[in-house]
């Protein structure tokens, strides 16, 4: 498939760090002090998309941001899922990288660096940096489904992501509005980043185990639904055969 390229768009050299979380207080009041010293080099704002949240999120929330830190509080009135957390943090984010992680501390802020660096070091061709989880401190029956449904996604899909649920991600905001949105939309980003044209990289990173509570998002692309979610997957990426590089020809009116 042929690669495009699109005009870069969104606010200069500023990253948003978008983090769904749903009663994930307690873990996020680590977290974002976390992020906010991997990337202290770099301008920010970390949007917490909080899932309809019943604990103290937004009380932390508030906190951090009446200390001048660099935190936005997006709050769902009432829970919708992963998927649709992120999509609204993109939505309101304002930087031109867009950064994802899983509010529960299990992704490790150190590697964000690291993803941003692959994604600027490969070129306008490349909008995904895709985190690759090593050492999972997950329990083994999610293991165990957790790989199976890679390997399946993979031999369907080829989209070349050993690990395409990792909450870890850095991508271009312009090319994450081109993507069609459904619920399990965030577990099939490759795929959906090369059906429009765009190359993929992955950064080897390494989970940690939880520190507070229990996971409130369920295994990877569970029973019917997550297969009915590859196959229609499969089918756009078939319904996707050519791709056009667009180009204005003359000067525009007025």
């Amino acid at each position: 498939m042929t690669s495009r390229q699109l005009p870069l768009q969104g606010s200069g050299d500023l990253i948003s760090v978008v983090i769904p979380a749903k009663d994930e207080a307690d873990n996020l009041a680590i977290l974002i002090g976390e992020i906010l010293v991997a990337l202290e080099a770099h301008p920010l704002e970390v949007i917490v998309v909080d899932d309809g949240s019943s604990d103290g999120t937004g009380a932390l929330l508030a906190k951090l941001a009446g200390e001048g830190k660099p935190v936005r509080h997006v709050r769902h009135d009432r829970p919708c899922g992963q998927s649709a957390a992120v999509r609204s943090g993109v939505l309101a984010a304002r930087g031109r990288l867009v950064v994802t992680i899983d509010g529960d501390g299990q992704n490790d802020p150190a590697y964000i660096p690291a993803l941003v660096a692959a994604l600027d070091g490969a070129g306008p061709s490349v909008a995904l940096a895709a985190g690759q989880r090593l050492k999972r401190t997950d329990g083994i029956y999610k293991k165990y489904a957790s790989r199976f449904a890679n390997s399946l996604r993979g031999a369907i899909l080829a989209d070349g992501t050993r690990d395409s649920g990792c909450g870890l991600k850095a991508m271009r905001r312009e090319v994450f509005l081109l993507l069609p949105y459904f619920d399990g939309w965030h577990r099939f980003l490759p795929a959906l980043v090369i059906r429009e044209g765009f190359g993929v990289v992955h950064v080897d990173v390494v989970d940690r185990p939880r520190r507070f509570g229990r996971s409130n998002y369920g295994i990877f692309d569970r029973g019917l639904r997550g297969a009915l979610d590859l196959l229609g997957v499969w089918w756009l990426r078939k319904r996707r055969r050519k791709i056009p590089m667009v180009s204005e020809i003359g000067l525009p009116h007025g």
